[in-house]
């Protein structure tokens, strides 16, 4: 999967960047279809100190891209939850399909008994 990470006005340290890779790998485990990741860290020093960091997420799927966005006071906790946003995107996604699944086979199943009737 490919992995670009931007910041602005916020310093990138090694830990800032193994705690997000730890969470891109937890998201490659529930989708491995997953194309490539862009991850956004930004601080605005205008803005209330309860929403100063900004953390976004844009996982590029086959169909259209998943994307989440969090501001908080600190900077870890707006990238858990922004990781957590995401990894619900996927779920739902992930149900979605097995649910269209079982309906198709359901209805194919239905039809074929019919045809035997």
């Amino acid at each position: 999967m490919k992995f670009i990470l931007t910041t602005h006005n916020v310093t990138l340290t090694k830990a800032i960047e193994d705690h997000i890779l730890n969470k891109v790998d937890k998201l490659e485990h529930l989708d491995r279809w997953a194309v490539d990741v862009r991850v956004t860290l930004e601080h605005d020093h205008t803005k209330v100190p309860e929403k100063q960091f900004k953390c976004g997420v844009r996982l590029g799927v086959r169909g259209p891209d998943l994307f989440a966005e969090e501001s908080q006071s600190d900077l870890y906790t707006a990238i858990d939850l922004v990781f957590k946003k995401i990894a619900q995107q996927i779920r739902k996604r992930h149900g979605r399909r097995k649910a269209v699944k079982k309906t198709d086979a359901a209805l194919l199943k239905q039809r074929r008994q019919e045809a035997a009737d």
